[in-house]
């Protein structure tokens, strides 16, 4: 499927901003049957906490729906485009209506706008984020850079949460279950399967900080993978080394390592994407790729 151009839009700003165009055209949030909704297919959101669920239905059950959902109009009813928490939670709750703005919605503004909400709660962990962003890429041809633009988040954060779609799918179930973080399972890109899986292993016995398991992940590919991982966490990095490698990661917005060697050493720097490549020739030579 071919790309749409990026647009301006509001997403960035928050998904307040998108509502007051659809209220222009309307009286305001309609009471709709909570029965003739369809779900989002495009709903990013996987997980959802029953015990959170049961919270925010007590709240409904005594104060009302205090902030309507967004659906749009389908030749049956009408399909949820944000608000999936809000209307699980009125259904639990005994509603059989529910407060919502409707508003016309394409497949990509649907998944847009459901990505966007979720973001902006803090409600999608990384692997969700991740497979909406691939959703965006592949379903509507989008590039890291349309995606960052629609969705208001920096381009080498979504070129780095799409990489953690190349992890082990050990360490992906990790990372969405919450043992790790996104900052650890970016380290472990690139090292090999049986590599991830040694080092998953130890950073969640041992409680492994990032840079311990960026370190760890470093020491192993010097080595070949043929290092011991005991030996390789219990090394301290060199203090300058290591500051040298932050400044050089703040500048670059990219992963940067320092290999020492006899004679001097080697700088690496990664990079995710064509996009990101022509960026980084852009910052370190001043011309254009």
């Amino acid at each position: 499927m071919t790309s749409r151009s990026p647009r301006p839009s509001a997403l960035g700003r928050g998904l307040a901003a998108l509502i007051p165009q659809a209220v222009a055209s309307t009286p305001g949030p309609s009471e709709i049957p909570i029965a003739a909704i369809e779900r989002n297919p495009y709903q990013p959101r996987t997980a959802f906490d029953d015990e959170s669920l049961a919270e925010l239905a007590a709240s409904i059950t005594a104060h009302g729906v205090l902030q309507p959902i967004l659906v749009t109009e389908t030749l049956d009813g009408y399909r949820l485009v944000a608000g999936e928490r809000r209307l699980r939670a009125a259904h639990l709750a005994g509603l059989e209506r529910i407060p919502a703005v409707v508003r016309q919605a394409d497949e990509q503004d649907q998944l847009e706008l459901a990505l966007v909400e979720n973001l902006q709660r803090a409600d999608l962990n990384p692997m969700e984020a991740a497979r909406a962003y691939r959703q965006l890429r592949d379903l509507f041809g989008l590039t890291n850079e349309a995606i960052a633009d629609r969705v208001g988040k920096a381009r080498p954060t979504v070129a780095n949460t799409l990489r953690l779609l190349d992890l082990e799918p050990d360490v992906r179930d990790a990372i969405e279950a919450g043992r790790i973080g996104e900052g650890h399972g970016r380290a472990l890109v690139g090292l090999s399967p049986t590599g991830q899986r040694q080092v998953l292993a130890l950073a969640v016995a041992r409680g492994l900080s990032v840079r311990q398991v960026e370190e760890l992940v470093r020491r192993l590919r010097d080595a070949g993978d043929r290092g011991s991982e005991r030996t390789a966490a219990g090394r301290r990095p060199d203090a300058e080394i290591e500051r040298v490698e932050d400044d050089l990661r703040r500048a670059l917005g990219t992963k940067v390592r320092l290999a020492r060697s006899r004679r001097g050493g080697r700088i690496i720097i990664e990079w995710y994407s064509d996009e990101e490549l022509g960026r980084l020739y852009e910052r370190l030579t001043g011309g254009n790729a």
